[in-house]
């Protein structure tokens, strides 16, 4: 505890005397300043015991005593020590009445006591409270790394908020409650997320205070551009310099635990990295001996593969393949967040994945591959859901529904396998390529290939390039028709519809079978090409339905 006026009052060494303010001696004394100036006020911080003689003041004058008074009292100053024997004999009774009317502490120094040893006696009492207060860092900081090298960042947050009197918690990178004690405090945590997903838009390291029922403080974690995570502290009051030194222990010690987490982070991506390749060649036994406890339980149930890259890179492949995409529909009103990637869509991707396993207990296999990102999640879990809102609101963002977030320079497109296992990891990698193809061409954020083996194969004509052959292929006989010579194009249409059976397709048509034949032979003439040639019809029914799509 700091020094206090009724710890003087009680030193026995300095004979002090209350004459003034008896119920307000609790108040601590940051300091005691010796001052005979009439007005002191100017070279007061507060929080002082103001040491004087009177020898400039008239201490007999109430008048002059009462505004004397309540100036110090208005500049926050904690108590007055009066000398006695040196100007007065004893204290006035003008100076003790403006006290009492004001409220402030007066304190009756003996000749016999110098200011001196008022002030040493201050000196003192604070710098062993500073020492009691740092020794009390200490012991928490030790008492804090026990628990976190035994029971980790919950045992941190347990033996902090015993050290507060108050609770802690502990935020992941996307703002989610990772840990919290006690117990009841996960739910008064899981109220700040929007406090620590603001707080991760400042450079770190970065705090805040939040008011409301307790006073909370909230700290950034990690030494990098994006903050790895967050420690939220409660309390009742402002922290003392003892809770201050646990909390910045507590800091340091989970920023060593995030950083430390990196290259863990990196070898467990090269062991992963290592697991995928063995899936991929078809050695999923030697993929499981390798992967162990690490990613064994993922082997063990349907997973999904999940192949993205970044939209520009993405657009680049498309314009070398020959493709154009297409605009982007119109997303579902599903209320999802904006992501936050800072210009990295593809490490936002997995620090949202990874994350959302984390939550839910589940493993998850997250390999970086140049330009792409390769995710191995488990089939229905959190990490595959957390993968397509983040597409769903980068759609949003894409199509306008949303406000681009500042900072974000980059889009996403993402692949999604049907469910597979170990075994079909090469063909599951196959469906997640497809699935990404498709979302660059119909320029969306996420494609699953169970969507694409579900519907039909005409959206996918929606290709400049399927247009410009189907236009090239036809142009001869549109040509021919708008000559007035015929209607090839139509005869056609419906003699491919009905698989070549001529009477149905004459009867559709209005026409003699006779007369049908001609127009195909002279179909024939003007392709160069022959109708008994299966991919010929092939072609020629794509064709007819890549125009009539665009005609539409």
């Amino acid at each position: 505890m700091p020094p206090t006026l009724a710890s003087l009052v009680h030193h026995s060494a300095l004979k002090l005397t209350v004459r003034a303010g008896e119920d307000r001696l609790d108040v601590p004394v940051r300091w005691a300043h010796v001052s005979e100036l009439a007005d002191p006020v100017p070279y007061m911080e507060g929080g002082e015991l103001l040491l004087i003689t009177a020898l400039t003041l008239d201490a007999e004058d109430p008048d002059a005593m009462r505004r004397y008074v309540k100036r110090l009292a208005g500049a926050g100053v904690v108590g007055l020590g009066f000398a006695v024997g040196v100007n007065y004999e004893e204290t006035p009774k003008a100076l003790v009445d403006a006290a009492e009317e004001e409220g402030l502490p007066l304190l009756e120094v003996p000749r016999r006591t110098p200011f001196l040893a008022i002030s040493k006696a201050v000196s003192a009492a604070i710098a062993a409270d500073q020492y009691r207060a740092v020794t009390a860092g200490f012991a928490a900081q030790r008492e804090l790394t026990k628990q976190a090298l035994s029971d980790g960042p919950q045992g941190l947050l347990a033996a902090l908020a015993g050290q507060v009197d108050g609770w802690a918690a502990l935020y992941d990178a996307s703002g989610a409650v990772v840990a919290a004690a006690p117990e009841w405090a996960v739910r008064r945590a899981g109220r700040l997320t929007p406090d620590v997903e603001r707080l991760r838009e400042r450079p770190a390291p970065a705090s805040s205070v939040v008011g409301g029922e307790d006073r909370v403080e909230l700290h950034s974690l990690g030494t990098g551009r994006r903050p790895r995570a967050a420690l939220a502290v409660g309390t009742a009051a402002a922290l003392g310099t003892a809770e201050r030194y646990a909390v910045h222990s507590a800091i340091a010690l989970l920023t060593l635990t995030t950083e430390r987490s990196r290259p863990l982070h990196a070898a467990e991506q090269r062991i992963g990295a290592a697991v995928l390749r063995m899936l991929l060649a078809g050695q999923p036994e030697h993929a499981r001996t390798v992967a162990g406890d690490l990613y064994g339980e993922l082997l063990d149930a349907p997973f999904r593969l999940i192949l993205a890259e970044s939209a520009s890179a993405s657009a680049a492949r498309a314009h070398a393949d020959g493709h154009a995409r297409v605009a982007a529909p119109k997303p579902s009103t599903a209320q999802v967040a904006v992501p936050d990637t800072n210009g990295d869509p593809l490490g936002g991707l997995a620090e949202i994945v990874e994350s959302a396993a984390a939550r839910s207990g589940e493993s998850v296999l997250v390999v970086p591959d140049g330009e792409r990102l390769v995710v191995l999640a488990v089939d229905g879990g959190a990490a595959v859901a957390a993968c397509g809102e983040y597409a769903l609101a980068l759609d949003a963002v894409r199509a306008g529904a949303w406000e681009q977030p500042a900072g974000e320079e980059d889009e996403l497109v993402v692949g999604l396998s049907a469910p597979a296992g170990p075994i079909a990891a090469a063909a599951a990698y196959k469906q997640a390529e497809q699935a990404l193809s498709v979302a660059r061409r119909r320029g969306r954020s996420l494609v699953e290939h169970e969507e694409l083996a579900a519907g039909s194969v005409l959206p996918l004509l929606a290709d400049d390039a399927v247009r410009a052959f189907a236009d090239g292929l036809l142009r001869a006989l549109y040509e021919h028709d708008a000559t007035g010579r015929g209607d090839l194009v139509a005869s056609l249409r419906a003699w491919l519809s009905r698989h070549g059976q001529w009477d149905a397709a004459a009867a559709d048509l209005g026409v003699h079978r006779h007369t049908l034949r001609y127009r195909m032979r002279r179909v024939e003439e003007i392709l160069g090409r022959s109708l008994d040639d299966p991919d010929v019809r092939m072609e020629l029914w794509l064709a007819l339905k890549t125009t009539a799509a665009a005609a539409e």
